[in-house]
């Protein structure tokens, strides 16, 4: 079928619904789904050239799939990044940049309030080849400054960050980074693309878990990485096609298809974010709010510059209590006593979930690592979906007015 191209400078939401690659000869008006594991050749030396030159067709499932493709050329279109590579899971994709990235001897500065795995990752099992790493307050940038070494390679951090929400300033890091002579990740999970855009802010590359938002209703696993051709494509494609983090071509359709809605979504549920943060604040059990689109919060002028004036869809707050076992006692009778909301983990969904950070996603650190990361046995987080706020207020009341 005749290939029209795209113009250039459309808006993040029409690339969300257009940008892919070109139909086949049957002009399927929604990006077909290629399940298969491998492609058949022309002739010998066809499959020559293109084992040689992966980029210029397909062979093999674990290499490439059109499914895949679309999928990696939609969401670097959004994040107006060159290229973008999909992986198995949000973790898979961190996994194979510094698998790419990096080497014994280098040296990683993090955020300390990222994700529980993401500082498992770099503080357990990347220590065992011999990457060191430095973990830092997220938002004081001095201590960023002061963590880097002459083998500093990458700085890595997520904002809003999980579950606290607090928010880094990006093209202060990224200047950091570069002078350096290292590059700035940052994990854009919270706000995706319809919100923020790291690359605008000085950012060298983007890390997403496309289980969450990105896909938004729950159904698979997914990620990538966005950024420069020379890195994601040169660097880190071969070592998807070695070590195999490939995203299966079903799950890369889903979270394609989950792209087309991901800007009304992510407004929807930032809404329905704030106007629960909101009444949390008012309420006698809670005793702190952490959302960055409540005026309360620190970094609240920061986050509305670089999230397109939105607070993203996750709310956490701490209940009251006397001690911490008084507080996890509280925190989990807030959580059995709701009837709409899911208990479970995750985030990004349409369904509104709520979780206990300190016995979930950051349950395998030690005590000293959840207080460095500031998550107490009170804390609550609030992944929130699109049933009508009210109805979530009224859910999570049932525990917060009984305490």
């Amino acid at each position: 079928m005749k290939k029209r191209e795209l113009p250039p400078g459309l808006h993040r939401d029409t690339l969300a619904v257009h940008a892919s690659i070109e139909r086949s000869q049957y002009g399927e008006h929604s990006e077909a789904l290629y399940l298969t594991s491998g492609f058949v050749q022309d002739d010998a030396e066809t499959m020559a050239h293109r084992f040689a030159n992966p980029q210029e067709g397909y062979t093999y499932g674990r290499t490439s799939n059109p499914t895949v493709t679309s999928f990696e050329q939609r969401l670097a279109a959004m994040e107006g990044a060159e290229a973008a590579i999909g992986a198995s899971t949000g973790m898979g994709a961190i996994l194979m940049l510094c698998m790419g990235l990096l080497k014994s001897g280098d040296h990683v500065v993090c955020s300390r309030s990222v994700f529980g795995s993401t500082l498992n990752l770099f503080g357990k099992e990347f220590a065992k080849f011999g990457v060191e790493s430095t973990f830092v307050s997220q938002t004081d940038v001095g201590e960023w400054k002061r963590a880097i070494k002459p083998n500093t390679k990458l700085l890595f951090a997520e904002t809003p960050t999980n579950p606290l929400t607090d928010v880094c300033d990006i093209q202060a890091l990224a200047d950091l980074a570069h002078n350096a002579g290292a590059l700035l990740t940052v994990d854009n999970c919270f706000c995706s693309p319809a919100l923020q855009r790291p690359i605008e802010f000085g950012a060298d590359l983007i890390i997403h878990s496309g289980t969450k938002h990105l896909d938004g209703q729950g159904r698979v696993m997914a990620g990538a990485v966005c950024g420069p051709a020379k890195i994601v494509q040169d660097v880190l494609g071969p070592i998807v096609r070695t070590a195999g983090m490939t995203l299966a071509p079903f799950n890369a359709w889903v979270v394609l298809k989950g792209l087309e809605t991901l800007s009304i979504r992510m407004q929807a549920q930032s809404a329905n974010a704030l106007a629960l943060a909101k009444w949390l604040e008012s309420h006698p059990g809670v005793s702190r709010v952490y959302y960055p689109g409540l005026s309360s919060h620190p970094q609240h002028e920061l986050a509305m510059k670089q999230q397109s004036g939105s607070g993203a869809a996750v709310v956490s707050f701490d209940v009251k209590g006397g001690s911490p076992e008084e507080r996890r006692k509280n925190a989990f009778h807030v959580i059995d006593s709701t009837q709409v909301v899911s208990i479970a983990t995750n985030l990004g969904d349409v369904k509104t979930i709520v979780t206990h950070p300190a016995t979930t996603s950051h349950g395998r650190l030690t005590e000293e690592q959840r207080q460095a990361a500031g998550i107490g046995q009170g804390l609550i987080r609030v992944a929130v979906g699109l049933e009508h706020v009210g109805d979530v207020q009224a859910d999570l009341a049932r525990g917060l007015d009984t305490l």
